[in-house]
C-alpha cells in the first residue's frame, strides 16, 4: 500500500533512478504506474523541490506527452503516478525489428518533437530524452517522464551524478551542456 490510496501489485520495471509499478488507484478504482524514486536518488532533504519540480511537468496536456495524475511523499519515498498505458517502449520495439519502417519513423520523430516544441513553449525541458522514454500506442508515440531528471538534480543539488555516483539523465544521450552541469542549459539540450 501507499499512501493509503495505491495498492501495489507488481513490479513492471526498474531503472538506476526508480522503480515502475502496477498499482490499483483505490479511490478511483483503475490500475495506473507508479514510478517511485530510489532512496539514494531523492534524498529527504530534497522532497519539497523534487515534489515542485514535478508538479510543473505535471501541468504539460498534450497528446504525445504521458500525463502524471499524482506525486508525493509517503514513508520517505518519493513518487508519481502515471496512467497505465498499453504498449511497448521505442527501445523495445527498435531491439524487436532492428529498423523501423520510414513511414512509422516519420510519424514517431514527428509525434516526439511536437511534444518536446510543447514542453519548450511551457518552459520544461526533459533533460532525458531516449528510446526507453517513448511509449508507443497502436495510436501514438507518448514522451515519458517530463522533468525527473531536472527533478532529481534539483532534489540532490547535482546534475548529472548524485552522491551515490549515479547518472541523472542518460550519458549516451546527454548533451554536452547537461554533462557538465553548465547552469545555462536549455531546450536545446532536448534535441
Amino acid at each position: 500500500m501507499l499512501a493509503e490510496r495505491y495498492a501495489i501489485l507488481r513490479e513492471l520495471g526498474h531503472g538506476g533512478m526508480a522503480t515502475v509499478y502496477l498499482a490499483e488507484d483505490l479511490k478511483h478504482h483503475r490500475q495506473v504506474a507508479i514510478k517511485v524514486l530510489h532512496p539514494d536518488v531523492a534524498p529527504a532533504s530534497g522532497s519539497e523541490r523534487f515534489l515542485r519540480e514535478i508538479e510543473i511537468a505535471a501541468r504539460l496536456t498534450y497528446p504525445h506527452i504521458l500525463a502524471m495524475h499524482e506525486s508525493g511523499e509517503a514513508d520517505g519515498f518519493l513518487y508519481y503516478v502515471m496512467p497505465l498505458v498499453e504498449g511497448e517502449s521505442l527501445r523495445e520495439r527498435l531491439a524487436r525489428e532492428r529498423e523501423l519502417p520510414v513511414r512509422d519513423a516519420v510519424q514517431i520523430l514527428r509525434e516526439i518533437a511536437d511534444a518536446l516544441a510543447y514542453a519548450h513553449q511551457h518552459g520544461v525541458i526533459h533533460r532525458d530524452i531516449k528510446p526507453d522514454n517513448v511509449m508507443l500506442t497502436s495510436r501514438h508515440a507518448l514522451v515519458m517522464d517530463f522533468g525527473v531528471a531536472k527533478a532529481v538534480s534539483a532534489a540532490t543539488g547535482v546534475m548529472t551524478l548524485t552522491t551515490a555516483g549515479l547518472s541523472i539523465g542518460t550519458p549516451a544521450y546527454m548533451a554536452p551542456e547537461q554533462a557538465t552541469a553548465d547552469p545555462h542549459t536549455d531546450h536545446r539540450a532536448d534535441l
